[in-house]
């Protein structure tokens, strides 16, 4: 017999949302639309990061020694497990601290579901995913904030400190520098594949793997003399992430392609059509800054747009300090990392991210 709260049947999660994950995000373009107006804004000086580089989070001074980084990040399901889906959430919003060389210090929950198509049981089980992760994080949930909502949607905004000294933004990359990622691609073609049913048991047990391992090289990363830049690859794609580092140092980005990580068996995934709705928009709207090499595939093209949710640190660093970062990750258990490329100087008409 069913619990009294609990419908008769109740639907995948994922046939609720018409985008899953950082899937679900505006398209760059449009997005760039909307925000144009909002730059005119007053800015306190002890604003130390807003949205003039699309960065992943606000910082805002409190004293000579604390910055406070603030974040939120919601989305639709990418999964159907409601444990998972609130694990993934809360990762990918915690993230964003991590990519500004922060430490996270609480969280509150956004929260808004279809209460009269999944039961209390379900949402309860999507909390708890979340829950989880702040605690593997070692913050509370301190509060939050819940809507009854056509879609399922659950995130967290996040809270962490950093002191201003060490605050790494995605604009301050050098020409010269190394790139470095910490985590493979491929999620948003994994999660289009579970979404079609056509995502293998290990295919599902990797992208879990992957999209609920927190960030936390981040403050480590910060420490470093060397690493100038620092951001996190989500729903824009590794290009997408590139092209703010490559306009914030007014330089080019080059991607050594073959050295950049993949989780199994996505490219094979992505030749069979297996691919996002945002990983076409994406290139829709940034595509003509980048430059690819003759006969790069319409596979690869899709992996380098493809949307991540919760995906990796990418770290723009001295060349000196590459093996130094590569051991911060690996320390943390991010065994996938890679170089992957360089900044270079741009040549007049040259394109912002170039694939070689």
């Amino acid at each position: 017999m069913n619990a009294p709260d609990k419908p008769l049947t109740e639907p995948r999660l994922t046939s609720l949302s018409h985008g899953g994950g950082c899937g679900c995000k505006i398209a760059p373009g449009v997005l760039s639309e909307i925000l144009k107006g909002t730059t005119n804004m007053p800015i306190p000086p002890q604003l130390l990061v807003g949205i003039e580089t699309a960065d992943d989070a606000a910082v805002y001074q409190l004293n000579d020694e604390q910055a406070l980084i603030a974040t939120t990040d919601f989305f639709m399901p990418i999964v159907d497990d409601p444990y998972e889906f609130g694990r993934i959430a809360a990762t990918n919003a915690i993230s964003d601290v991590y990519a500004m060389g922060g430490t996270p210090i609480m969280a509150l929950a956004l929260v808004g579901m279809p209460i009269n198509v999944l039961s209390t049981a379900t949402i309860g089980r999507v909390l708890e995913g979340g829950n989880a992760v702040c605690r593997a994080a070692g913050i509370p949930i301190a509060g939050g904030h819940t809507i009854d909502s056509v879609e399922a949607i659950y995130g967290l905004v996040a809270l962490g400190l950093v002191h201003p000294k060490r605050v790494k933004r995605n604009a301050d990359a050098r020409v010269g520098d190394r790139l470095v990622l910490g985590k493979p691609l491929g999620v948003g073609v994994l999660s289009a594949a579970l979404k079609k049913e056509q995502l293998s048991a290990a295919g599902y047990a990797q992208m879990i793997a992957s999209t609920t391992r927190l960030n936390t090289p981040g403050p480590e990363l910060a420490a470093l003399p060397g690493v100038h830049a620092l951001t996190d690859v989500t729903g824009f794609g590794l290009a997408g992430h590139a092209l703010e580092v490559a306009r914030g140092a007014r330089a080019t980005v080059v991607i050594d392609w073959a050295r950049v990580p993949l989780l199994a068996g996505v490219r094979e995934l992505a030749s069979q059509g297996m691919v996002t709705g945002a990983s076409g928009r994406n290139w829709a709207g940034y595509g003509a800054d980048i430059g690819l090499p003759a006969g790069f595939a319409p596979e690869d093209q899709a992996l380098l747009t493809d949307p991540q949710t919760s995906g990796g640190l990418l770290v723009s660093c001295d060349a000196g300090s590459v093996d130094a970062v590569i051991a911060v990750f690996r320390r943390h258990g991010f065994d996938a990392v890679a170089d992957i490329g360089e900044i270079s100087a741009s040549a007049p008409g040259a394109k912002r991210l170039q694939v070689r």
